[in-house]
């Protein structure tokens, strides 16, 4: 019997969950992902943070997976992000422009008045990494 290539851990405090993945995200775990992520949601978790830290790859799949998964908790009012991605999952995040969704906004990013429209960019300020344990403890300065 082969080793799984992906392991979860779910750490629950008050409303807030932080999930720990490691190994790789594929075609073949992208579901163990997203039983996970639905799981918090079913649970009444709003505010979900992924540690990829210890993932080694992710493919498209798994892209998809965090995608429905914001999409789903956003639409519950929570919010759903990445913390730490793997250079694999950074570049598809890239190619696809969709990284705000997943990631956040940048460090020091201001939401613009009312009736702003922002000035394109033509390149995004790279994010600033919070400590995991910051996260937790509510205290991401």
């Amino acid at each position: 019997m082969p080793f799984p290539q992906l392991t979860v851990h779910r750490h629950d405090r008050r409303n807030r969950v932080l999930i720990t993945l490691a190994g790789e995200i594929d075609l073949e775990s992208a579901p163990l992902v997203s039983i996970s992520l639905e799981r918090c949601r079913h649970d009444g978790i709003r505010i979900v943070d992924v540690d990829l830290t210890s993932v080694t790859f992710c493919d498209c799949s798994g892209l998809n997976v965090f995608l429905d998964a914001a999409q789903k908790t956003t639409a519950a009012g929570g919010t759903l992000r990445l913390h730490h991605p793997p250079p694999t999952l950074g570049r598809l995040l890239d190619l696809t422009g969709c990284g705000f969704l997943l990631l956040g906004p940048p460090p020091g990013h201001l939401a613009p008045p009312i009736g702003d429209v922002p000035a394109p960019t033509a390149e995004s300020p790279p994010h600033r990494p919070v400590p995991l344990d910051s996260i937790l403890s509510g205290d991401t300065r």
